[in-house]
């Protein structure tokens, strides 16, 4: 499996690598707060739980795993309530996958379209959060069913620097946030 470098941090970088929950967690806390923090929160749970584990997330009682979560330092800054959502991604993925987490994009041999609808099912993500895990799939992953750049939309277009799909080195993580603070200001300007 390719090597992620999402956070600088080589340790949690290698956890999102081998693990493809712990990606999808990463990616479910992403909002709010820095992308490299968000795809840190990963390691700090395992941390605490001896290792990252689907089934053992998912087993254990809601508010236990949520003092997991917002033990110092915090997997994110509203730690309860990203706990409870990992907790119920966790459970889905049991639920649905079998824990298997990678089965959203093998079972079956989905296409890009299907890999989009069933991330999009997934307890947390939208439409942007599922495209953009889509690219990072493809981009950096190299999962690529058909049709993945078209179903991943902007966030699939070779050489961008929109998401932390892009990122792939310190200098990648700066243009990616270059382009995000240049579309708020013009949000912002368009108002």
């Amino acid at each position: 499996m390719p090597q992620l470098h999402l956070t600088g941090d080589a340790e949690a970088d290698r956890l999102l690598s081998k693990d493809p929950f712990a990606l999808l967690t990463g990616m479910l806390l992403d909002q709010q707060i820095a992308m490299e923090v968000a795809f840190s929160g990963p390691k700090k749970i395992a941390e605490r739980m001896g290792g990252f584990d689907v089934r053992a997330i998912a087993g254990m009682d809601e508010e236990s795993f949520v003092e997991v979560c917002v033990q110092k330092p915090a997997i994110h800054r509203y730690g309860g309530s990203m706990g409870r959502r990992v907790h119920a991604l966790a459970r889905f993925i049991v639920e649905n996958y079998d824990g298997k987490t990678d089965r959203i994009w093998k079972q079956g041999k989905p296409d890009g379209k299907e890999v989009l609808k069933r991330l999009k099912a997934l307890p947390g993500y939208g439409e942007q959060k599922a495209k953009i895990f889509l690219a990072l799939l493809g981009k950096q992953l190299n999962i690529q069913p058909e049709g993945w750049r078209e179903a991943a939309g902007s966030y699939g277009d070779e050489g961008s620097h929109r998401s932390i799909a892009d990122v792939t080195s310190p200098e990648a993580l700066a243009q990616v946030r270059a382009f995000k603070k240049e579309a708020k200001a013009a949000a912002k300007a368009a108002k």
